[in-house]
């Protein structure tokens, strides 16, 4: 009967937390709260609201003053990923938290975080990570593969600037064949920023399938790059060489050369319209 109190008494501060998030009171109220006022029940005990978890409210409410301040304050620890209240696994990431609720912002002061991190391959294990059991929202999805799903171009380009894994071409094709056209320009821009942070170019045979449908969305050039005809257009291979080599260049580049400005779909004519690929 007294640990079933305390749960109460747990999920009544918790609720309360979650509330005052969501209103955006002030950092140092929230933090008066969280660190004497606010209880998490774990393991048979109450414990104090961790940073992490205080993040995803601020994620989920987009206070981005208090997410800048527990990033700025706790570091890569606010990043950690939490345990599943239901099976004790690793639960939803922060970047996968930020690209579902599309807070362009606080990721890139996340991503911006992560540069603390001690090596390389803790820094590319918050970048590559994967939802974790099966009760999580997007489970086994990385951010970029969430961000390519959604299409959600701002995010998908902050991950990739930031060195995470351009993984997710065949869902970005798939996106850009099913999406509606309000969503188009933006499945074209994701699919894009992934050709341009390809490691090496992908050869999709497959695509020769259904040739005309293809020629039509990605036009001639980038359709015969992708099934390993030709290769790539001349504006794509310069793009490519500045994502290897300057890849926080990409987003500053003027509108001239963002392939998106220059590139809306045509129609097809028979033989394929010429026209590169769109960012």
């Amino acid at each position: 009967a007294e640990d079933g109190g305390l749960t109460r008494q747990c999920e009544r501060t918790a609720f309360s937390f979650y509330c005052a998030v969501r209103e955006q009171l002030p950092i140092w109220l929230l933090e008066d709260m969280r660190s004497m006022e606010v209880f998490c029940w774990e393991d048979g005990h109450p414990r104090a609201f961790l940073p992490s978890e205080a993040l995803l409210y601020a994620l989920v409410h987009d206070h981005r003053d208090y997410a800048s301040y527990l990033l700025n304050r706790y570091s890569v620890s606010a990043l950690r990923v939490l345990r599943c209240s239901f099976c004790c696994r690793s639960g939803a990431p922060h970047l996968n938290v930020a690209v579902r609720y599309d807070r362009v912002s606080i990721l890139g002061t996340m991503v911006e975080t992560l540069k603390d991190c001690n090596t390389q391959s803790e820094r590319r294990e918050f970048l590559d990570a994967c939802g974790g059991c099966s009760h999580v929202t997007d489970a086994g999805k990385t951010a970029v593969q969430l961000a390519v799903e959604l299409s959600r171009p701002d995010c998908l380009l902050l991950l990739l600037v930031h060195g995470a894994q351009p993984d997710g071409l065949d869902v970005a094709l798939q996106t850009l064949v099913s999406c509606n056209v309000s969503q188009q320009r933006d499945a074209q821009r994701c699919l894009d920023l992934l050709l341009l942070f390809l490691p090496k170019p992908p050869t999709l045979r497959h695509l020769q399938e259904e040739p005309q449908r293809w020629q039509s969305l990605l036009g001639n050039e980038v359709f015969c790059w992708l099934c390993g005809l030709a290769p790539p257009p001349l504006l794509l291979q310069a793009l490519r060489c500045l994502a290897r080599f300057g890849p926080d260049q990409i987003s500053t580049l003027p509108d001239f050369l963002q392939l998106h400005s220059r590139l809306q779909p045509t129609a097809h004519s028979g033989t394929g319209s010429r026209r590169p690929v769109s960012v």
